[in-house]
Order: structure tokens, then sequence, then C-alpha cells
């Protein structure tokens, strides 16, 4: 399959995937044809639990020996390679949700890791600075550079990675994603097809039936992106894979909208009438085959792209039901009739800017209880500096009025136990000079 390969790390921002070859669309159509083939022949399950089990697994609680980096595994008679990237501060009896990111045809697994041009704002799809350490990421490498799964081989050595991963580190076992763009999401959306009982969610960035669909018929939650005039995997062969996983997990179809060309915007559609605990998302925006879209621009950047706070707020909204391992206290609980010292409910928020570019730059809030009690909820709002506008928001909800932002938080963000926190992330318009003092209330 000769697929356009130019990307964030193979081209630099600025870049828009146009080329449309005789070559790459009768490979595309070969490859569609060799899926079917291998459809037929992938098979077998991994042993994991079943997607809400709650579980905790053989890595739990052991000193651990995988590492972040590179590194190998034999799967199917051949040594794979992969690299790892294990949270920072990495807590052994802490349960952490696993992604997996798959590169695209004649991409590496380098390529997905590092961010290319785009650097670690873009890593692992930007899933690694998103998910702020509470997640262990895995990019395997496909044989020749792509995820042709034949005879199920790609399958198995996403089998043995989940084993390895699972038996050495401390994972959710409810809280198993993953995502990749191209191929890549071919390969997403296999795993969503064959081992629905392993993976919670996946996110598919301009895929195409091209790795196999052994199954597709227990429900998986599913997110989509794909640009309107892709001219590698026309659009249709999204809906395509999308669809399959409308009817399985019981969704109203509908046709959801679509930009229009010239808009150099997206639209985000979340499906009604799904199975509950199983959304479908279908993302549709105004450009070419890339994984990194800008809105407004023709341009494409790992930087600026919404894509990344789109996969991350998709997985985000899954809540886990792993309970995590506990230690008997060592000490005597407080005496009833001595409550802890402070304001029973209060929080505070502070705001970071975590990169930026010419026009924009992204920012992240971290949101703390300060009190002695548990929150249900919070609001953070602060003034708006001259020139600045939010274009999205992930991990909240956001509302403006003359000139103030409001973020509350998501259904799964709200609870925080006296001293933990959470973050959310924002896309702003404007110069990042000027940081803005946050106020927050607890609701």
């Amino acid at each position: 399959m000769l697929e356009d390969q130019r990307t964030c790390s193979a081209s630099p921002p600025g870049s828009i995937h146009r080329r449309v070859a005789a070559a790459a669309a009768a490979a595309v159509l070969a490859l569609a044809l060799s899926a079917s083939i291998v459809t037929g022949l992938l098979g077998g399950t991994a042993s994991a639990a079943a997607p809400g089990t709650a579980a905790a697994t053989a890595g739990c609680g052991k000193t651990p020996t995988l590492t972040s980096g590179t590194r190998t595994i034999s799967s199917g008679g051949q040594n794979r390679t992969y690299i790892l990237r294990v949270p920072n501060g990495y807590d052994r009896n802490r349960p952490y949700k696993l992604i997996f990111a798959f590169h695209w045809l004649n991409g590496t697994a380098q390529d997905v890791a590092s961010g290319g041009s785009a650097g670690a704002v873009w890593a692992y799809y930007g899933q690694q600075q998103l998910s702020d350490n509470s997640a262990i990421l895995v990019a395997p490498q496909g044989i020749d550079n792509g995820w042709a799964n034949t005879g199920g081989r790609d399958l198995a050595l996403v089998d043995a990675l989940t084993s390895l991963i699972e038996g050495d580190l401390c994972v959710d076992t409810s809280q198993v994603f993953a995502t990749g763009w191209s191929y890549g999401g071919a390969m997403s959306y296999a795993v969503a097809c064959a081992r629905p009982n392993v993976f919670r969610a996946v996110a598919v960035l301009s895929g195409a039936n091209l790795s196999g669909c052994n199954g597709g018929t227990q429900p998986v939650a599913y997110l989509g992106i794909h640009g309107t005039h892709d001219s590698v995997l026309d659009i249709s062969l999204g809906r395509s894979l999308r669809d399959t996983f409308v009817r399985t997990n019981g969704c109203t179809a509908q046709n959801p909208p679509e930009p229009a060309r010239g808009s150099l915007n997206h639209i985000v559609t979340a499906y009604s009438g799904c199975r509950s605990g199983y959304p479908v998302t279908w993302a549709a925006f105004d450009g070419d085959h890339t994984p990194e879209p800008v809105d407004g621009s023709t341009s494409t950047s790992g930087a600026r792209t919404w894509t990344g706070g789109e996969i991350w707020r998709f997985f985000s909204q899954l809540p886990s039901t792993t309970t995590p391992p506990t230690s008997p206290p060592t000490t005597p609980p407080t005496s009833p009739s001595t409550p802890p010292a402070g304001e029973p409910r209060a929080c505070a928020a502070t705001f970071k800017v975590v990169n930026s570019w010419q026009g924009g730059f992204q920012a992240d809030a971290t949101v703390t209880n300060t009190g002695s009690a548990a929150t249900t909820g919070w609001r953070v709002s602060w003034t708006l500096p001259a020139g600045q506008t939010i274009s999205q928001v992930w991990n909240g909800s956001l509302s403006s009025s003359g000139g103030t932002a409001t973020v509350t938080n998501a259904s799964y963000n709200g609870a925080l136990a006296p001293g933990s926190g959470t973050t959310f992330g924002m896309l702003v318009n404007g110069s990042a000079s000027t940081t803005p003092t946050l106020t927050c209330a607890v609701l």
C-alpha cells in the first residue's frame, strides 16, 4: 500500500496531505480486499477482564521490572519491538490506564512516542501530556511499518503486550484504550472488533478496514475522526467503521453534520440512544488525510490540533470500575468529635501555559480540594485578558459571558478528596504573555 505518509513527524507544521495518486487509490482497494481475507483468519481472545469488571492485575503491588524505553518481545515466533512509557512517580499500588498508540503506514513507534516535529506535546497522539502521568502508554512497531495483521499476527502482538504489561505493572483493566491514525486507525478498529472484552474504547483517526474486523458484534466505546476531503482514505471508509459500532452499541442511526468545504473547522457529534457506557462520537473536519488538523487554517500541527484533546476527553469520560488496592490504616481514625481543621468545602485553582505558538497557546488549569471534606463538584472562573478567546476545553464544560470564562467539572472529575486535585486543559487564541488569576468555588 502506497499511502501518503507525510505527518507531524515527517513534515513540518503547515503541510497538508493532498497528494492523490492512482497508486495510492489502487493500494487502498487492494488492502481492503486483503482485509476481507484476513478477517476470516483472525481468531482467539486475550485473557483479560470484561469491560466494566473490577480487577487488579498481577502487576499491582509488585516491584516492576519494565521501564520506559524501547523494548523487545517475542510474538508469533518473531522478535517485535515496542516503546513503553511508564508514568513518572509510578505507584505500584495504583491501577493506571493503558493506552496503545499505533503508527501509520511507513511511520514508526519512535514517531509516535517522540511526537515528531511537534515534540512532547504530540507524543502518543497527545495522550502522554494530557494523561499527566495517569496512563501507561505503549507504541508497538508494525512489521514492514504497517499493520497488515496477516494471520492475526498483530492481534497476537497486542495480546502479548497486554499480558506482559498487566503482569508487571498495575493496570486498570476497565481502562484499556487504543488509538492511531490511518493504518494505525485501522489497527485500532481491528482490536475493537476482535478484543471487546479487553479494550474499553478506541479512537480511530482517518481509518479504514485494512487490518481486518474479526467480530464487531460486541459493544466498544468508539470515537471516529476523519477529514471530509481525505484523498487517501475517503471519509466514506471512516463512516463505515463508525456505523459498525453505531449498530453494535445500539445507538440511534443518524447522518451527523459535517463541515462545509472551506469552513476550516470541525463538528463533533455524540450519538444518542447508545447503550449505557458505550458512546459513539463522530468528529468530521474540513481537511485532508492528517491526524493534526488546525481549526481556521489549512496548515497542520500536532502542537495546535484539537484532536489529541478530543481523544483524551472521550477516554476520560468513561469511569473506572476498578477499586484501587488499599492498605490497613496505620493509625486510629480521627475521633468524630475532632473535626479536621480548615474550611470544610473549599478549592483553589492555578493556571499554567504548557505550549504556545504564533497567535495562540495551550494551557492547563489545576483544581485542588483545599478543604477538609470531599467535593461533589467545582467551578473555576476568570476574566479573559484582552485579546484572548477560548476555542476548546477538555475535562470540563466551558461557558463565557461578558469577558468572563467559567469552567465546571465534567461528570467524572467533580468528586475530589481533601488534598487531591484534577486538571482541565484548553486551547486559547491570543497572546500567552498575560496569566489570568483563577477563582475556584465548590458546588
